[in-house]
């Protein structure tokens, strides 16, 4: 059963992993990033802050679950 919980808990990490390392991309930095990719070169479209908005939501939410999971193999792996 423990292995099996740790399968799953490395699977949840890659994947979150992944999925974070994704969402950082689409990020705006000093261009547009996500407003510039969907929003063309307004960059002033109030769609944009609302999609900047939820993907910082997103982000922290899939930066938890990964801290979660290190912290869980860390326990796991240890014994």
């Amino acid at each position: 059963m423990r292995s099996l919980i740790t399968y799953f808990t490395v699977v949840v990490n890659v994947v979150a992993m992944i999925s974070l390392i994704v969402g950082v991309l689409l990020h705006s930095g000093q261009g547009g990033g996500l407003s510039d990719m969907f929003g063309g070169a307004s960059g002033a479209s109030l769609g944009s802050a609302a999609a900047e908005k939820n993907l910082n939501r997103i982000t922290a939410v899939l930066a938890t679950v990964w801290i979660f999971t290190v912290i869980a193999l860390a326990f796991l792996l240890s014994a």
